[in-house]
């Protein structure tokens, strides 16, 4: 595919990154030359420097026989008014970055005028993000399948827990649950584990299941706690995107936020939480605010080096649940030594996005890429493929596949129906299935067998 990146930014930046493995022409647009300059020494990329919304600019990149335009400046209007100028000079489909809640109020009425095929918000995908973790409060990360009938979290296994030393092949008859286990980490090593698979203290597992029987999994391992108290630093968009969701929820919530003029703005909106303006950063701070008695701390800041030592200070005050964003990959690391931290990147969900897009679009075969997951430092992809078309692997019993090793089926729904496969269950048309591989670059159904 011919893809065009307009803005690269920190999200501009993952996307082109991300993308650039997958074999695609891809030419950067940015007003910055050192950008520009940096992303053509980095990838194999084309680049352009100058104002992404300028007719003359996309003139001169050749926007006009662009398979995919990406607007991701920091502005909504350039993005929007980027991806117009692209439609009607000839791009086949554009995706725009648009933040402001109003824009996105409007944008369904205005979706074909402008010509665009996507919008991407990364602070509302965040927010999303934190609302489905703070549900699961033992699990480390949440992500959701076929709207929510399937998730698939990730835990770490405690030392003595009911988990530690249990064979896989044991795990559905000692718990009681309709679980899978699909993916484990052990240090720097990754396994697609099978039934002889002994799970270990200080594991990372990934586990496919329905949240009923997530519930039920969690239940069983003695992970009963509920959230009450909610104590969060940083009042950007996220946070308010996430008190939105959370408007008629059960949570008590503080916020503390440094900017006076947007501590009132959110005071006006959220008249039930506690808004304090003040430094979320400063120790004194936040022990005067009681942070030893929350259940869960959201460390939302724009620094990620605040982030991270607030998230360390919050688990030292006995934070059941600490959630942390760092934009940085480079930092994740120090996050290791925080054990129930959960830690997410917007750019990292926006460029997930992105990519079943794009591989969606790349297949006109069988089966499309609906939702896509990078996972355990982009080793390993959990994707959701539509079953559309009668194949070699539709109807077959599963034991009568030849499936690659480093391809597990981890679901399949039909319907309302979520399925933990066996030997004996098949793949039909209309099911959507859950595929975990170490194959980055899955991009149809019947790639899984051999």
């Amino acid at each position: 595919m011919q893809i065009f990146v307009i803005g690269n930014g920190k999200i501009g930046q993952e996307i082109v990154q991300s993308v650039s493995q997958e074999g695609h022409n891809i030419t950067i647009i940015d007003s910055n030359p050192k950008v520009v300059n940096k992303l053509i020494d980095s990838f194999d990329v084309k680049g352009i420097v100058g104002n992404g919304a300028s007719l003359e600019i996309q003139k001169e990149a050749g926007i006009q026989n662009a398979d995919l335009v990406i607007a991701v400046t920091s502005s909504d209007e350039i993005n929007l008014l980027s991806c117009l100028l692209a439609h009607k000079l000839g791009a086949s489909d554009t995706i725009a970055r648009v933040r402001n809640p109003q824009y996105l109020k409007q944008l369904q009425y205005l979706k074909d005028d402008l010509g665009l095929s996507m919008s991407i918000n990364p602070e509302f995908e965040s927010a999303k993000a934190i609302f489905r973790n703070l549900a699961l409060p033992s699990a480390l990360n949440v992500e959701i399948f076929a709207e929510g009938k399937m998730e698939l979290v990730e835990l770490r296994v405690e030392k003595n827990s009911i988990l530690d030393g249990l064979v896989l092949s044991e795990l559905q008859s000692k718990l009681k649950t309709q679980v899978l286990v699909c993916a484990v980490t052990r240090g720097e090593e990754v396994y697609i584990p099978v039934g002889n698979f002994e799970i270990q203290s200080n594991d990372k597992i990934y586990i496919a299941a329905s949240r009923q029987d997530l519930n039920k999994f969690f239940q069983k391992i003695n992970k009963k706690e509920k959230l009450h108290s909610i104590f969060m630093i940083g009042g950007g968009k996220i946070s308010y995107y996430f008190l939105q969701l959370v408007s008629k929820s059960h949570y008590d919530i503080k916020l503390i936020e440094k900017d006076h003029d947007r501590c009132r703005d959110l005071s006006e909106q959220f008249s039930n939480v506690e808004i304090l303006e003040g430094d979320g950063t400063d120790q004194n701070v936040l022990e005067s605010e009681g942070i030893e008695n929350v259940d869960a701390f959201l460390a939302l800041t724009g620094v990620d080096e605040e982030n991270i030592i607030t998230s360390m200070f919050a688990t030292k005050k006995g934070a059941k649940k600490i959630i942390t964003k760092v934009n940085n990959s480079n930092l994740n690391s120090m996050m290791e030594t925080i054990g129930m931290a959960s830690v997410f990147s917007p750019q990292k969900i926006i460029a997930n996005q992105v990519l079943s897009y794009i591989r969606a679009k790349c297949n006109t075969r069988g089966s499309n890429v609906k939702t896509l997951y990078k996972l355990v430092d982009q080793k390993v992809e959990a994707l959701e493929f539509n079953v559309k078309k009668k194949g070699k692997i539709v109807g077959v019993p599963l034991k009568s596949l030849k499936l690659r090793s480093d391809v597990l089926i981890a679901g399949i729904i039909r319907g309302k129906e979520v399925i933990i496969p066996n030997g004996n269950t098949t793949i039909e048309l209309d099911d959507s299935v859950i595929i975990i591989t170490t194959d980055t670059l899955l991009e149809d159904l019947a790639e899984i067998v051999e």
